[in-house]
């Protein structure tokens, strides 16, 4: 990388503050005892991984996570995880729960949770303040985005990648210059502005911001002190900044100049569909890339296990990932993805699935098209993805007619931290 020296300084003086008090409600069930950044995803690994990873792999160790929402499995993922972070040689990654510490109220929004926290992000005196959601799955070095940020003398810059016109809705869509000043915002927009030269695509914002800290603080105030603001970034101080301040736009995109690879797992078919993009021969987010890698915490367990080997009853997966664990004893398993600890008993099928840990399928059940929450006992014979209505009585199925099954829909009302 050009100037790597340079850049290593400005890492080094870049506070990541990632946000992960979202309850994340479209994803239904899969939120009800965890805030949306701690939901698993990928066959081992929690969503906040990824930001996490990425600020590490980008050599960026100031690192603080902004919890709300239902945070006790998210707070104790980070403990286990993520604790090899070292303060006494400057790095770390600290914890910055709802305290209260200005008045009596919760973070109201996106903004209002970093103004809450001034005193913190002042102490610790970054040159930078990098801005991150935690819900989002995606590998990407942030130094460059630094470095151009610190090139352009810009106020803010904000990372943006092309989505299809017709998803792009649900973003925050921009228009840009010649230069890549932004000069047009607008947050989940009815009717998105496509690009100029690409009809079916827009620009989106990834919810990646880096701001110089004074600016930073300066907005944080006057956007408190604005009773008609909802205290979001997306909805209030983006908008507010275009054409009265330097605003760059960082495209993210591969060695080739494509779009680089980030979702937005916000909806039970996008989480399930991100999920089943690595299952696929040559997946676009590459988890086996040692130079890249996506930092978890690891129960010591033993490797998967495929038993039997009879007609009809033969312990196999194809174009699938199956984590540590888990035991496939006569069944079959086909595009899908089996976390920790699973044990899929004998002429069961599993396919187009994502079945997190502690699962335990009994004989003689067909699953396909499904999300399967953790520590969910199926019985024996249980047919799930075959029949619409009577799937719907049972559990929530979406639009698309991805079926989600918890424990509670099964009337197992376990105690434990998802």
């Amino acid at each position: 990388m050009k100037n790597y020296p340079r850049i290593t300084e400005l890492t080094h003086t870049t506070l990541a503050l990632i946000l992960a008090g979202g309850e994340g409600s479209r994803l239904k069930d899969l939120t009800r005892w965890r805030a949306k950044p701690a939901v698993p995803f990928g066959g081992k690994y929690r969503i906040i991984d990824f930001a996490l990873s990425n600020c590490v792999n980008s050599d960026i160790r100031h690192i603080a996570i902004l919890t709300q929402y239902k945070s006790h499995s998210l707070i104790r993922h980070i403990q286990r995880a993520w604790n090899f972070m070292r303060y006494e040689i400057g790095e770390f990654v600290e914890l910055l729960p709802a305290q209260q510490r200005i008045d009596k109220q919760w973070y109201q929004g996106t903004a209002n949770s970093l103004y809450q926290n001034l005193d913190i992000i002042r102490r610790h005196d970054p040159r930078y303040v990098l801005v991150l959601g935690g819900d989002h799955i995606y590998a990407m070095d942030y130094r460059d985005m630094i470095e151009c940020h610190a090139r352009s003398g810009a106020d803010v810059t904000i990372g943006c990648v092309e989505v299809p016109v017709e998803e792009a809705s649900s973003f925050g869509v921009m228009s840009v210059d010649s230069e890549l000043r932004i000069n047009r915002f607008s947050e989940k927009p009815s009717r998105p502005e496509a690009m100029p030269g690409k009809p079916d695509k827009a620009l989106a914002s990834m919810g990646i911001y880096i701001f110089s800290p004074e600016f930073l603080f300066k907005k944080l105030i006057e956007d408190q002190d604005n009773p008609a603001s909802s205290k979001d970034f997306g909805k209030d101080i983006i908008p507010s900044i275009i054409g009265n301040s330097q605003v760059m736009a960082y495209p993210f995109v591969d060695e080739t100049g494509a779009p680089g690879y980030w979702r937005d797992v916000g909806t039970v078919y996008s989480y399930w569909s991100a999920n089943m993009d690595l299952c696929s021969i040559t997946p676009e987010l590459n988890l086996y890339n040692a130079d890249w890698p996506i930092w978890t915490y690891q129960a010591q367990l033993p490797p998967a296990k495929f038993a039997f080997d009879d007609d009809g009853r033969r312990g196999q997966a194809i174009d699938s990932l199956v984590s540590a664990g888990c035991i496939l004893s006569g069944a079959e398993v086909k595009r899908s993805i089996i976390y920790n600890g699973c044990f899929l008993h004998s002429y069961s099928s599993v396919s187009d699935s994502v079945v997190l840990s502690d699962v335990d399928i009994g004989r003689k059940c067909r699953i396909r098209n499904a999300i399967i929450d953790k520590a969910c006992v199926i019985p024996e014979g249980t047919v799930i993805g075959e029949d619409e209505q009577a799937d719907r009585e049972r559990f929530y199925v979406d639009e698309h007619g991805i079926v989600l099954v918890t424990p509670d829909m099964l009337g197992q009302h376990l105690h434990i931290v998802r």
